[in-house]
């Protein structure tokens, strides 16, 4: 039975085809075979992947136990890997509430966007942002990102006894050491956004859930208690398919979520190239798509702007990242030179 992690050969030895010694099949290697990435167009070309026994190491520990070739090996690997993931989006968002077709799904990394279109084709998403960072999306979110403290004090007892000012109290008393905790990032109080929450179980459950406050901007009353026992009810069969209402559920704790604002930069924005996306072709080579090798446009992702489009099957490849288009679906660049992916 074909396997695809949770173990990683990391970047030391890493896949076979970086040459430093590691002997075990990866994605990595997997996507060479299939021709979706470039070996001499990592990092601008910086660095070169090597092909040396990539393929007979997946023949003779992959494929030939399976009764496959090196190819239809490298295709599974791809194809288990995608549906790894997008089972993993599928868990994540429906034990949420949530569906991912509602949504747009962000794609980050070096090998994201390789895998991106065929997890959200399979996902039911319709359209993919691949961000113009998208190599160093986790750097600039880190560099750019709001100040966050999250505080919690227990406070156990039936909602339908519990004191409002009491609540109140320890509200005030969260929102104060979260704004002396964010003064040494040189946050005043009007730089912060408060969201104040009650944690609430019925009887007998393990688990609580957070539930925020109604009014949650002034003084917490007893109808805003009432009216948040009752978003708990709604919340509760919203995920779980069932509420309880004639049971008074447990307050089991209050919590406050600061949010310190800070000033964000101004991305820039592309202005539309002089030229036709066809001149940014820098080759053409076999890709493998929909079970065969494809005669595949490759775009430098360098002379692309705002305003191109580009339909696949097609391959973009930016310094850092590549970008895989597949059959049916378009690329389009917009202003601020993101890639927008939509599928049929």
């Amino acid at each position: 039975m074909l396997k695809v992690g949770p173990q990683s050969a990391k970047a030391d030895p890493g896949p076979i085809c970086y040459g430093r010694g590691g002997t075990e099949p990866t994605v990595t290697d997997a996507n060479l075979v299939l021709g979706y990435i470039n070996p001499e167009a990592l990092c601008g070309g910086d660095f070169k992947l090597s092909r040396d026994g990539v393929h007979e190491a997946i023949r003779d520990k992959i494929g030939t136990p399976l009764g496959l070739d090196a190819v239809q090996a490298a295709h599974g690997i791809f194809r288990i890997v995608n549906a790894n993931m997008a089972n993993a989006i599928r868990r994540v968002s429906s034990e949420s509430g949530f569906d991912p077709r509602d949504f747009t799904m962000v794609v980050y990394g070096g090998n994201g966007p390789v895998h991106a279109g065929m997890q959200a084709d399979d996902l039911g998403i319709r359209r993919l942002l691949v961000p113009k960072t998208s190599p160093a999306f986790s750097a600039l979110g880190l560099l750019i990102a709001d100040y966050l403290v999250d505080t919690q004090r227990s406070y156990i007892t039936p909602a339908g006894e519990a004191d409002v000012d009491r609540i109140h109290a320890l509200i005030e008393e969260m929102e104060a050491q979260a704004t002396r905790e964010l003064e040494v990032a040189g946050l005043a109080r009007r730089d912060l956004v408060f969201h104040r929450f009650l944690t609430v179980c019925y009887p007998g459950q393990t688990f609580d859930m957070p539930i925020e406050l109604v009014g949650s901007g002034g003084r917490l009353s007893a109808a805003d208690l009432t009216a948040t026992i009752e978003r708990f009810h709604d919340r509760h069969e919203e995920l779980h398919t069932y509420a309880m209402r004639d049971e008074q559920p447990i307050l089991r704790g209050v919590r406050v979520q600061t949010v310190g604002i800070t000033d964000k930069p101004r991305a820039p924005e592309h202005a539309p190239p002089a030229r036709p996306a066809s001149e940014a072709v820098r080759a053409r080579r076999p890709v493998y798509f929909e079970d065969r090798f494809v005669d595949t446009p490759v775009y430098d992702g360098e002379r692309l702007g705002a305003g191109h489009a580009i339909d696949g099957p097609a391959i973009v490849e930016e310094r850092f990242t590549t970008i895989v288009i597949y059959p049916g679906q378009r690329a389009e660049l917009d202003a601020l030179g993101n890639y927008v992916i939509t599928l049929p």
